[in-house]
């Protein structure tokens, strides 16, 4: 089955409440602890005012199929840092990190917020061209993008590994431990 999808930058409250929508369905205290093994979770509960303060620094990147949001991926850019005790702490604990012999804080980067995909939607290839585009529109601005993994998200993981980041430290949080992981923007795709 060929399924049609738009990947772009969201534009509207109703994209943000079609994020927060996906978000609320795939938190891991809503879903089973299989279904969290086996498919992938949120874990960061974001408000729509929160959302709001994202999308006024940078757009989320955003999937949409048949007019409904199917999969994002949150700009964290550094001025929302104080908005979520979540990334207060990663971006903390990033602004120290030395990556190929920089100081992530001197050599500048941005953070993927959360990133989700519908279950409807999963393994076509949306992790992958979300990506593709939050470094299109990004990396002339960052050599890095960052994010944390919740260690037991094993799904989300691997696809962050596959599409080139790197586990760089851990973070703990919220009685979870967290990897921390880099993407170099300045090698070329598939060279990291």
């Amino acid at each position: 089955m060929v399924v049609s999808y738009t990947i772009g930058l969201s534009v509207s409250d109703a994209d943000l409440e079609g994020i927060r929508r996906l978000q609320q369905a795939n938190l891991k205290d809503r879903i089973s602890p299989e279904e969290a093994l086996r498919e992938g979770f949120t874990t960061a509960v974001y408000s729509l005012d929160f959302l709001r303060k994202m999308h006024a620094q940078h757009p989320a990147i955003m999937a949409t199929a048949a007019g409904e949001v199917v999969g994002y991926a949150l700009v964290a850019m550094p001025a929302v840092r104080h908005g979520h005790p979540l990334l207060e702490d990663l971006f903390g604990k990033m602004d120290k990190i030395v990556f190929r012999g920089k100081q992530l804080r001197e050599a500048g980067y941005v953070v993927v917020g959360q990133l989700c995909v519908d279950k409807r939607y999963r393994g076509i290839g949306l992790v992958p061209a979300m990506y593709d585009h939050f470094r299109e529109c990004l990396s002339d601005r960052f050599e890095f993008c960052a994010a944390d993994v919740d260690r037991e998200n094993i799904r989300s993981l691997r696809s962050h590994l596959n599409m080139g980041f790197e586990v760089v430290d851990t973070l703990n949080y919220g009685g979870a431990l967290w990897d921390m992981i880099v993407w170099d923007w300045c090698q070329p795709q598939g060279q990291q």
